[in-house]
Formats: C-alpha cells, structure tokens, sequence
C-alpha cells in the first residue's frame, strides 16, 4: 500500500480479505479472525514406528539367520495379484534368486508369498502355505504385524540356519 493509503474494516464484515481469504474477519480488538475448512488426513501409515520396529526387527534377524533376503510389500496387488507379486519379487534385482517376499493386500484379502529359485530350494510350497494360514488368522484377528512377523519366523526356521562358506 502506499503512503497514507488506509485500509478500512467493519467489525464482522465478511468480505474476502486480500491477504487471509474468504472466512477472515476483524474482531473488536482489531485481532484478525480466519476460519479455515479442516481437510480431511489422507491414509496414515500402517504401522506405529513401534510396529515397524518390531518387523524390521524380524526381517533382520530372518535374513541373518537364513542368508536368504527377506522382503514384505503391503499394498493394492491388482487383478492378477500373483503376476504382480511375481513382478515385485524379480524387482529386487540380482539378489532376488535368494529371496523370499510377502505381498500382502489387506483391501483385496490377498497374500502372496514368491520365492526365488535358490530359496524355494530351502522353503517349500507346504511351509509357506502354513505361513500364509497363520498370516491369515492373525490377520483376522486385526493383527497385521503379528502375522507379518509370525511368518518371517515359519518361514526362517523352515530355510534353516545360513551355510558358511569356508
């Protein structure tokens, strides 16, 4: 503004205040009032960082234990949810021949588990349809990280301890 220009307000007037927008008002004490809508949150994590603790925890001590990696996805799987827990297993690179992966989508009740060539040696089919049963209870149980973390353990001690190279 420039010199001795003056701004003008009523007490209550509801009018679009140039620098607060619609909703801003000046009360009696000349204090500027501004109402603003509250936006809805969009989805929080998951997890608490406790939560995510305890299941980078399991995967640590599953991948020191077995030498094999361990890797968990949770989110939308699609129409073809195997193809594409297939397709995020081979994105783990070169290391995904001794790989395991959970995928899970709890908004389509799906679970995957896809294991590279060199791990299936080491955990077979039947293992991991008994870790997707446990994963499952426990998933209807509300309890996503008990289940999460109950399978890395089936799974670990199926692979059995990693073999030392001497």
């Amino acid at each position: 503004m420039g010199a001795g220009s003056t701004v003008h307000h009523e007490v209550g007037e509801l009018a679009e205040d140039v620098e607060h927008g619609y909703g801003a008002v000046v009360t009696n004490s000349g204090r500027i009032s501004v109402a603003r809508a509250k936006e809805e949150e969009g989805p929080g994590l998951p997890f608490t960082p406790v939560q995510l603790t305890r299941l980078d925890e399991a995967l640590t001590l599953s991948a020191r234990a077995t030498g094999l990696g361990f890797s968990v996805y949770l989110g939308e799987l699609g129409a073809d949810p195997r193809a594409r827990a297939e397709e995020l297993h081979t994105s783990i690179g070169h290391g995904s021949s001794e790989s395991v992966l959970i995928a899970v989508s709890p908004g389509e009740r799906r679970v995957e588990i896809v294991t590279g060539e060199e791990a299936s040696r080491r955990v077979a089919d039947r293992g991991c349809n008994l870790a997707v049963m446990s994963m499952v209870a426990s998933f209807k149980e509300g309890d996503l990280i008990g289940g999460l973390v109950s399978a890395l353990r089936m799974l670990s001690d199926q692979a059995g301890f990693a073999h030392t190279k001497r």
